[in-house]
């Protein structure tokens, strides 16, 4: 095991040298997968998004049949500057059992346990598959796992199940809130502040959808769903960024607000979308026409993430209980890839090494202690998947 965790170390190395930060290309990263899984003789096989230059990766070892296992990670990581880094984020650091690095929790230590695998997977022999495989762009909506999904059952045979290693401390979750990722565009007419009915200001008009939002989130927060294990236990709102105008003179002519919105399973976030939707149209546009005809108001949907809810039957929850002898299981607030696992038939859980607590921030770190969880556990999948009768 000792050989298996420094070859592992010596990958994850590799993985945060890549600087694949979100929305930017992760080629570079995808070629050193690529070659690396060559080099054990395994065909990697490759999805992209619409400008060719971020790309989804899957690789199936072990026989060509339905009920494979899916382990599955994200490439990109966010920013790591004008954050208080006491190192260089991009040179993975090993001090007092910690691994410092942007990405080394989230979540490029699952990658990499799952690539330093790849030897044992393929001298096993395992009767389904093990299916590696890493999307792109997770951090700003999940961009790439809904095309790495489809990609999966097109090219079959379906898997049974699919492990997505974000950080949960080797908890198995289960469950966790859905996400919308919203832009909205209001627009107006400027002119000279002295007599304000010759223009449209859309940034008051931005307020007063704002403030539909809010009486939206106020209402969730008083009628919480006391059944839910989530916290907190209702639907949340959050106005991120607002801008608009040009100066304290003139009338705004546009206004943009980015907001989310993250709804618990109970709840339906597109109705909620179709009421904001409906107080535009029925009240708020038509007030804004009547001093400015050419008036707008136009929202965009720029990320849709799936909820996660796989109830104690699921396969991914038993395959999980049976290789670990978890008996419980949780919900998280954070959103991850595995809905999309879930929304084209693949059982899914979220599962891996490292604390979400330590995602994100400066000095980002793993536990070596999680990373030998991690292999141990993915050992035991292989161990499992041998002993099964073929069919």
């Amino acid at each position: 095991m000792q050989q298996l965790l420094e070859k592992t170390k010596e990958i994850l190395a590799q993985l945060v040298a890549f600087e694949s930060l979100s929305g930017q290309s992760n080629l570079d990263m995808i070629d050193y997968i690529t070659s690396y899984l060559a080099s054990h003789g395994v065909e990697a096989k490759l999805s992209y998004d619409e400008t060719g230059n971020r790309a989804n990766l899957f690789a199936s070892i072990g026989p060509d049949v339905e009920g494979g296992i899916v382990l599955n990670g994200h490439t990109d990581v966010v920013p790591a500057r004008g954050q208080p880094w006491t190192h260089d984020p991009f040179d993975l650091l090993e001090k007092d059992g910690k691994l410092y690095g942007r990405g080394a929790v989230d979540m490029k230590g699952f990658l990499a346990c799952a690539l330093a695998m790849v030897p044992h997977f393929k001298a096993t022999d395992l009767k389904r598959p093990i299916l590696f495989s890493c999307c792109y762009d997770e951090e700003i909506g999940g961009f790439g796992a809904p095309i790495l999904a489809r990609d999966i059952i097109a090219r079959g045979p379906k898997p049974s199940v699919a492990i997505v290693g974000e950080p949960t401390l080797m908890n198995l979750v289960n469950g966790h809130k859905a996400g919308y990722e919203m832009h909205t565009d209001l627009i107006g007419l400027s002119a000279h502040a002295s007599d304000p009915r010759k223009g449209m200001n859309a940034i008051e008009f931005a307020a007063r959808y704002i403030g539909k939002i809010i009486e939206i989130a106020d209402r969730c927060s008083i009628n919480p769903d006391l059944q839910t294990p989530f916290e907190p236990p209702y639907t949340t709102f959050n106005i991120g960024t607002i801008n608009g105008g040009v100066a304290r003179n003139i009338t705004a002519n546009s206004c943009s607000i980015d907001w989310e919105l993250r709804p618990i399973p109970s709840d339906d976030g597109r109705a909620i979308l179709a009421e904001l939707q409906y107080f535009c149209d029925d009240e708020l546009l038509p007030l804004m026409r009547q001093s400015y005809p050419e008036a707008e108001i136009r929202t965009i949907i720029e990320a849709d993430v799936p909820p996660l809810w796989a109830d104690e039957s699921s396969a991914a929850v038993q395959f999980v209980r049976r290789i670990t002898g978890i008996n419980n299981s949780e919900v998280v607030s954070f959103g991850t890839d595995a809905g999309h696992f879930e929304r084209v038939g693949i059982s899914t859980v979220v599962f891996g090494p490292g604390s979400i607590n330590q995602a994100h921030k400066p000095d980002e770190y793993i536990e070596v202690s999680e990373i030998s969880r991690c292999l141990s556990f993915l050992s035991d999948i292989s161990d499992h998947l041998e002993s099964l009768d073929s069919d």
